[in-house]
């Protein structure tokens, strides 16, 4: 993550994994979620924390769940519905039940899927925010198969030349094992700047780049722009503009829309707006397609080649995607996670509310 993103020095306080996992568990049951479930959520948001992807951890998401869950908006009960299901594919009503308890459920349907048949393909719609997806790609990972998904939600994103949000930020997230390196895994959105990231700015008083965002009538803005209101701008395509490319990241927004929305019987966004959260989980069994000893050395080569090659000239080293999380995790498992100062408060209010003991500090 950019570090004009990052926490400043002066504005953390650190917290460990298990104080951090313990909380958010107990929160969760506090609102209705059973043990298991709550486990669930609190390791998809704690290990989002692990990972450095502070937009999609407890510091953004978590008091947004805990909102949506007292407006009903979000049923806390356990299940969901199958509508349609073959030995290698499944679509599913998640019953607006929480994105984040529902994925790992769903990744664990469509790698057993996989073992079985060789891919395994679950789509879930009706459900309610799923959190960073690299998680649920890297759950296949670690299980030594390749892990795809795509989300498709919410009307932030405008298309290239428009001037009114159509479009989710709807990311993309593939994770691939290796065998000494660390995996593979890429997770990012299809607009210039994830949503998230745009609340983190706003937090630690950052502006946003020329290009991420534009302004209520679809015009790219071109110079640094600090954000006092969400509401003051649309998000851009990956690219920003034509001319860097906003095409692209316009189509890979389609694409995550036609997989997550389109395969799971049901309407974009754009022509049904307020209908939840649409994912795609996919797995492939490495072991139906190739061998994965082979497979892993290979992709252990092809990592080490990345990470070794020569950096450009002001720049320290080559990174692939999924590096510099692994070493995040290491970092912050020996060290703490930094949370914002705002965030503890918000975490004092939380528990004092619930009756629940304090988020304790490292």
């Amino acid at each position: 993550m950019l570090d004009l993103f990052k926490v400043p020095p002066k504005d953390q306080v650190l917290v460990t994994e298990a104080a951090l996992r313990l909380t958010v568990t107990r929160i969760f049951e506090k609102l209705g979620v059973t043990r298991e479930d709550a486990a669930d959520a609190a390791d998809v948001l704690t290990m989002t924390d692990l990972r450095g992807v502070e937009t999609h951890g407890v510091s953004n998401m978590l008091r947004t769940y805990v909102r949506e869950y007292r407006a009903g908006k979000l049923d806390p009960r356990p299940g969901w519905t199958i509508e349609r299901e073959s030995p290698g594919t499944a679509v599913i009503d998640a019953g607006q039940r929480l994105g984040i308890i529902v994925g790992p459920k769903a990744m664990r349907l469509a790698m057993d899927k996989a073992r079985r048949v060789g891919v395994g393909v679950v789509t879930v719609h009706n459900a309610g925010h799923f959190g960073a997806i690299g998680h649920f790609a890297m759950q296949a990972a670690m299980a030594d198969m390749v892990g795809v998904c795509f989300t498709a939600a919410g009307l932030h994103v405008v298309p290239t030349f428009g001037s009114k949000p159509l479009l989710g930020t709807n990311p993309i997230a593939l994770a691939a094992p290796a065998r000494r390196e660390a995996p593979l895994l890429f997770d990012a959105a299809t607009s210039a700047i994830a949503g998230n990231k745009i609340r983190l700015a706003m937090r630690v008083g950052s502006p946003l780049l020329p290009g991420w965002v534009t302004d209520r009538d679809g015009s790219p803005i071109m110079e640094e722009k600090p954000i006092f209101n969400r509401e003051d701008v649309y998000q851009a395509p990956l690219g920003g503009t034509r001319e860097q490319g906003s095409h692209k990241g316009y189509g890979f927004a389609l694409m995550a829309e036609v997989l997550s929305t389109l395969l799971a019987g049901t309407l974009p966004t754009m022509l049904a707006p307020g209908n939840g959260s649409k994912n795609q989980f996919a797995a492939y069994h490495i072991e139906s397609f190739t061998d994965l000893e082979r497979f892993k050395d290979t992709m252990d080569e092809m990592l080490r080649t990345l990470r070794t090659s020569a950096p450009a000239p002001g720049q320290e080293r080559v990174f692939y995607p999924g590096l510099l999380e692994a070493e995040e995790v290491q970092h912050r498992r020996a060290h703490g996670i930094p949370l914002h100062r705002e965030v503890l408060d918000w975490f004092g209010e939380c528990t004092r509310d619930m009756g629940l003991p304090p988020l304790a500090t490292a």
